[in-house]
């Protein structure tokens, strides 16, 4: 069952995904889709062709036709859903991909009906096929389409306008699927671009596709330094974004900052681990803002639920439905910040205008599947009656974990949903007040754990 997480199911080739496990996944997924096609696409591990054709005997054996779409990032695998294939609009999409991980896992992102298959749908899923027969083979029921060059024309048609600024841009795809649309869209606006590790290499080797890392952007930033104006880098399957200038590394809550200034007082939804800045900056504006679960499936619902415009996560996934579907989408997104560009704001400008905060990255603290949550329910007991050396509370946010507002900042702790960790994540007006407040949790989470 633990490859059957929150946001997704996700394990090991081999190993967890197999023949047996993924043809089962593939039947009882079936049987939770209506209508008759669903679409199919994966990324660039040497694996994920080999789990498309175990996900194909599932599927058809549960009655579905597969629309094979072959190589493709996530959001073209989302992008599916919105189109007519020959008078076919697929009621599900999957994506076979590991994301970000390391090259031995892959997975799945599954979409019904233009929304999010999560949570206790995919926890119900997960016990359905450890009760299961294994399905016979049937005649195999596969029809290809072109998803890629259709996303490349949407695209390029959508932001003619940028056709030939002068822009100098550097970009980094980490060997992920963020290559198979990246060249022919730059080159057909005419972009002045340079790219690193744009071939598709599911063994990563130049370095590991996640580019909320730190380390992992030492390439691009030389680049940047020598040949660019903006970089950009992508997770490996093209659904978040880096983006970075020649003073900042613009964090997902800060773009959604710049994002909505092209909006007329949007609606915003954020996540637990966003800048109280954002937030705060958006309500001067006259916009709404809402903070809600991390978790690219909640916020995808949440934006439903309130009719969103955008939605960010810290880690990079940003969510357009202003001018776009509403899901997230790393190469759209670096056309809609070239487009701040082409319309002349000065991003750094911008940025510096905000108020000045001491943020930390995610700090993760290693923990276990069986003990993370029980941690988290022990501290929010523990907050009922804090220490008396305990930073004065003005309120606290429980939404996800336990977001603390304090005097002066704020700080966050909550267990990760894909991983046996817990986040923390502080902020404060100086960088003494946010430390003051990491030792103050830091000790909560010590005594919740030497006490469950």
């Amino acid at each position: 069952m633990s490859i059957y997480r929150e946001y997704d199911i996700r394990g090991i080739y081999e190993k967890e995904l197999n023949e047996q496990s993924v043809v089962r996944i593939g039947y009882v997924l079936a049987s939770k889709i209506d209508g008759d096609y669903v679409a199919v696409g994966y990324d660039a591990r040497s694996h994920s062709p080999i789990l498309f054709e175990y996900l194909v005997h599932g599927l058809n054996a549960g009655g579905k036709k597969v629309l094979d779409m072959g190589l493709v990032p996530t959001p073209v695998n989302y992008f599916t859903n919105y189109q007519d294939w020959d008078g076919i609009t697929p009621s599900a999409s999957i994506m076979i991909t590991g994301s970000h991980n390391p090259s031995e896992y892959n997975g799945f992102k599954i979409t019904v009906d233009k929304a999010p298959f999560f949570s206790e749908d995919i926890y119900a899923l997960g016990r359905e096929c450890a009760d299961l027969d294994f399905p016979a083979k049937v005649e195999r029921d596969v029809t290809e389409i072109d998803a890629v060059t259709r996303y490349i024309d949407f695209i390029v048609n959508e932001f003619q306008h940028l056709k030939g600024m002068d822009t100098k841009i550097v970009y980094d795809c980490g060997n992920g699927v963020a290559g198979v649309v990246t060249e022919d869209i730059f080159s057909r606006l005419e972009l002045k671009t340079k790219g690193l590790y744009v071939k598709p290499d599911g063994t990563f080797p130049n370095h590991h596709p996640d580019p909320s890392e730190e380390h992992n952007l030492k390439d691009i930033k030389k680049l940047l330094e020598s040949d660019g104006d903006i970089a950009f880098a992508y997770d490996g399957d093209a659904d978040r974004i880096a983006v970075l200038t020649h003073k900042n590394n613009i964090k997902g809550d800060m773009m959604a900052l710049l994002y909505s200034m092209k909006m007329d007082k949007p609606t915003v939804v954020g996540e637990v681990k966003c800048s109280q800045v954002m937030y705060d900056e958006l309500e001067r504006r006259g916009a709404t803002a809402i903070m809600y679960k991390t978790g690219h499936s909640n916020l995808k619902v949440k934006m439903k639920e309130t009719n969103a415009d955008l939605a960010c996560e810290v880690s990079g996934h940003v969510f357009f439905k202003n001018r776009y579907f509403g899901y997230d989408d790393a190469i759209y997104a670096t056309l809609r910040m070239l487009e701040l560009i082409h319309d002349g704001i000065d991003l750094d400008e911008e940025l510096a205008k905000l108020p000045k905060v001491f943020s930390t990255e995610e700090i993760k603290i290693k923990t276990t599947e069986s003990e993370k949550f029980k941690i988290i329910d022990r501290v929010k007991e523990l907050l009922k009656n804090p220490p008396a050396t305990f930073p004065t509370i003005k309120d606290i946010i429980d939404v996800d974990g336990v977001r603390i507002n304090f005097e002066n900042g704020w700080g966050l702790v909550r267990a990760s949903n894909t991983t046996p960790i817990l986040v923390t994540r502080f902020e404060s007006t100086s960088q003494d007040t946010a430390k003051l407040y990491e030792k103050a949790i830091n000790d909560l989470i010590l005594e919740a754990k030497s006490s469950i």
